[in-house]
């Protein structure tokens, strides 16, 4: 079993990888491949350091919360749900916007274009409503299109910090929107309006349509 300290300090590699439950996923692209909007810089400390972080973080609690299982320390398990729920959140998070974003962007397929319409009457109301809910988040957090099960519906929602949209909301995550300043500021500075705004021009709508399409059925 890998010691805490070294998960921390050290790079998974496969062999290790697969002893644990959670790894960094690989992009489906090359840090440059997103510039000008994002640059190979933010994209390269964002996902090898900040996301790398999270996973590691999760290994971390979740070994911690198996010892203190098999010792029926039940104030140790309850101390550990803040890091669940953070480092979980984030590779969540992380693990879907980076299949979110695509050099090619595209557009939505006729399903999500039809209930997009149905729940916004168009794309540019959703894109300029969703726009302004994720810029208007204090502090850090996440700005999501999700679809309710329920209702069968597309809707709009902001989760603060890591907090995972599915678990805090019940909405199924389709876009996720990441304004949490290392995703942005070597670039936009503190104009996080500019950088989501721009972010539209990389969605991987084909990405979008088939999240929506597991989600809904359609």
């Amino acid at each position: 079993m890998y010691s805490i300290k070294r998960i921390l300090t050290s790079n998974i590699t496969k062999d290790q990888c697969a002893r644990l439950k959670h790894c960094l996923p690989d992009l489906p692209y090359e840090y440059k491949a997103l510039e000008p909007i994002i640059c190979a810089e933010i994209m390269q400390l964002h996902h090898s350091k900040h996301h790398a972080t999270y996973v590691n973080n999760l290994n971390v609690a979740e070994e911690k919360l198996k010892e203190a299982v098999a010792k029926g320390d039940v104030n140790a398990q309850i101390a550990l749900g803040p890091a669940l729920k953070f480092n979980g959140g984030g590779h969540l998070n992380h693990s879907i916007f980076w299949k979110n974003l695509s050099p090619c962007g595209g557009k939505p397929n006729d399903a999500l274009i039809k209930q997009i319409e149905k729940d916004f009457h168009s794309l540019d109301e959703m894109k300029k409503r969703l726009s302004e809910s994720t810029v208007a988040i204090q502090g850090s957090g996440w700005g999501w299109l999700g679809y309710d099960q329920k209702s069968k519906s597309l809707k709009i929602a902001t989760c603060a910090n890591q907090d995972p949209l599915q678990a805090t909301t019940g909405l199924i995550p389709l876009l996720g929107i990441d304004v949490w300043e290392h995703a942005y500021y070597l670039q936009y500075k503190n104009v996080r309006p500019d950088y989501v705004k721009a972010i539209f021009d990389i969605v991987n709508w084909e990405d979008v349509s088939a999240r929506f399409k597991q989600a809904s059925g359609c």
